[in-house]
């Protein structure tokens, strides 16, 4: 009994240091990465970023693994990939494929933008053990059309994977990368090139008509044991004649979407994360809850919203097919009031249709 304990202990070791841990054996450093060093602001204390709005945690990592009730997960599965998206889509156009984890083809107004890829075998600091997947990309890598710019909300192994950003980096040579305040020098430290730092609320060009800005969330960063909080995370939101899409990446509840959409007005799409949210008292500070995600395209306006951040490594609690299932039960529960959210397969892409701008008032809401 007490060797299984220690065993479920180590293991967990493993997986917490694969989520909030990287760069180990690809030239990172698993005891500190570069850090940002800059003027104090409202989210940096002068030598850390911090949430707006903190949420303490109920308990501890220890407490969380001493009384785990993980959910089932398939140790494979076999499916076939989707099929290759188009090169490109028309001014105006608005196209999304879910590829795995969080990492998702946007295609809008004739750009390709691609979500924290992540296409190894596992989201951790070694090659050898930690989180692996448990099916394959749903794009082929060889299948991806050409790639303009990389977006990356933050530092952790399971959303910036420097091996497929090298690998990005090596198949499209003009590819931008964008990623928050921090995380330039380790990223050019590992090869990579066009690295824009973003801080929350900054505008960048992407296209003559296309922006980038990156979007206040509530989340944590550390590549290392001792940079916690050394760079910061982020989310995205994109505007141009398509209209305006929103990625949240990683992010507990908070009146950030609400505010997005008092910036942006109403979200044409919202790609917003499911996963990794169980056990709630543990995760719930910087993961949402698949009802927090509903009420957050609620609060964001969206007309259409996909889910992410499921079904490709297990790295909590919840199962592998329960994110769904609570957030189609979250759905049912609203009956007509149902925002709308399409919950694609893994490499299955869809149009998204053009929508006049909604003129509801905003209402901020409280946590689900």
């Amino acid at each position: 009994m007490k060797r299984t304990l220690l065993r479920r202990v180590l293991l967990s070791l493993t997986v917490l240091l694969a989520v909030t841990v990287g760069g180990v054996g690809i030239g990172g450093c698993m005891f500190s990465a570069p850090t940002w060093k800059g003027p104090k602001t409202d989210h940096f204390d002068g030598e850390r970023f911090v949430n707006l709005e903190p949420r303490e945690q109920k308990g501890s990592f220890l407490d969380w693994q001493l009384n785990r009730k993980p959910g089932p997960w398939k140790a494979w599965n076999d499916v076939p990939p989707g099929a290759p998206p188009p090169e490109r889509v028309a001014r105006g156009a608005l196209r999304v494929t879910f590829i795995n984890h969080a990492t998702v083809l946007l295609q809008l107004d004739g750009l390709n933008i691609l979500t924290d890829p992540i296409y190894s075998e596992r989201c951790s600091p070694v090659s050898f053990a930690g989180p692996k997947r448990v099916r394959p990309p749903g794009i082929r890598f060889e299948d991806l059309p050409p790639i303009d710019a990389v977006v990356l909300s933050h530092n952790h192994y399971d959303h910036m994977d420097v091996s497929t950003l090298r690998k990005l980096q090596e198949k499209f040579p003009r590819l931008r990368v964008f990623a928050g305040l921090g995380n330039r020098a380790f990223l050019e430290g590992e090869g990579l090139n066009h690295v824009t730092e973003v801080d929350w609320w900054q505008e960048f060009p992407l296209a003559p008509d296309v922006t980038l800005v990156s979007a206040r969330t509530q989340h944590f960063s550390n590549r290392g044991l001792y940079d916690r909080g050394g760079t910061l995370w982020t989310g995205y939101v994109f505007r141009g004649p398509h209209g305006a899409t929103y990625f949240a990446g990683d992010t507990g509840w908070g009146r950030q979407f609400a505010e997005a959409r008092e910036r942006f007005g109403p979200m044409r799409l919202a790609v917003l994360p499911i996963g990794a949210y169980k056990p709630e008292w543990f995760m719930s500070p910087v993961h949402v809850s698949p009802r927090e995600a509903v009420q957050a395209s609620v609060d964001l306006g969206a007309r259409y919203s996909v889910p992410m951040h499921y079904g490709t490594f297990n790295l909590a609690d919840d199962g592998e097919e329960e994110p769904v299932e609570d957030l189609k039960r979250a759905l049912a529960e609203r009956g007509e009031q149902a925002p709308e959210w399409w919950v694609l397969g893994f490499g299955e892409g869809r149009d998204i249709p053009a929508v006049e701008a909604a003129s509801a008032p905003i209402v901020p809401s409280p946590a689900p």
